[in-house]
Parts: C-alpha cells; structure tokens; sequence
C-alpha cells in the first residue's frame, strides 16, 4: 500500500473556512449600508432585517463583555 502525504499548502487549503466576529460585524454593517441606499425593494426588506436582526444578536451575545460596555456606555472622563 502506498501512503500520501500533503504539503502543508495542499492541508490548509482542504482545511474548513473560519469566519470572525469581525466578518459578522462587515456582514451587519453592508445591510446597514445597502438599505440605505435602497438596494433592497419592499418585499425583500423583512427578509433582509430578520437576518441583520440575527447577526447582530449573535454578535451582541458572543463579543467580549469589555467591547460591550465600551461601546454601549459613554466613556468616564
């Protein structure tokens, strides 16, 4: 029997895709900025907000409790 091996480039490449809080958060804002500038028609805007309102729950629910407070409360002088 004949055993392969893979290069550590050919094992990264099969490796599954990662996605951060930050590509969430890119996701969230591109919505934000699309309904904006009226990309999305009447019909399709219940839709589209169900899934911003999705993304932005888990974002508020899984991001670190620091970045929260900072963002959610106005800096103490």
């Amino acid at each position: 029997m004949t055993e392969q091996t893979q290069t550590p480039e050919v094992a990264q490449e099969q490796a599954a895709p990662q996605l951060a809080l930050q590509d969430l958060a890119a996701v969230v804002q591109i919505i934000d900025i699309c309904s904006k500038r009226g990309a999305f028609e009447g019909s399709e805007l219940e839709a589209v907000g169900v899934v911003r309102g999705r993304f932005a729950r888990f974002l508020q629910a899984n991001s670190p409790k620091e970045a929260t407070s900072a963002e959610g409360q106005p800096a103490a002088e």
